[in-house]
């Protein structure tokens, strides 16, 4: 799978976690439990493929319109990691509180999904080629194996 295909994949998995995460009451708090341990898991991996494989690949192959694109989507990470994402995790899952959180989250993620589907992606499909796409997702998908180990051994560097 080319990087680009792994990270549109990643973004449908995303929206249905939420689409699920969406439909839960106030009385599903062990759904709401799993649904966001299942949430923040993809999320953490998603964005360490990003930063750490694809977004560097990007930018080095991009002129300044590349880095702009690059440092907005690093910025959206950074507050979703931050601050949204901690703050739903902190609130407690029976409350109402906790959907309009969680809508917030949602919102954030799919305008970021977005603006790279629309933007980044098809661009970077331009600069970076077939063969390279290929290369950069065999080496996106190692690095998961490795991320969604180390976050069941409970630690993820």
């Amino acid at each position: 799978m080319n990087a680009i295909e792994l990270l549109k994949h990643d973004h449908e998995t995303l929206k249905q976690v939420f689409e699920r995460l969406d439909k839960t009451t106030e009385r599903g708090v062990k759904t709401r439990g799993e649904l966001m341990r299942h949430l923040h898991e993809e999320l953490t991996i998603h964005t360490r493929l990003e930063e750490e494989i694809f977004y560097p690949a990007f930018k080095a192959a991009s002129s300044k319109e590349g880095d702009i694109l690059f440092h907005e989507a690093t910025e959206e990470h950074r507050a979703v990691e931050a601050l949204i994402l901690p703050d739903l995790e902190k609130t407690e899952p029976s409350s109402v509180e906790f959907a309009g959180r969680a809508k917030v989250l949602k919102d954030m993620v799919e305008h970021h999904i977005e603006e790279e589907e629309e933007d980044m992606l098809p661009k970077a499909g331009e600069l970076l080629g077939e063969d390279r796409l290929e290369e950069l997702g065999t080496q996106m998908e190692t690095r998961r194996k490795e991320l969604r180990k180390q976050l069941a051994e409970g630690h993820a560097t």
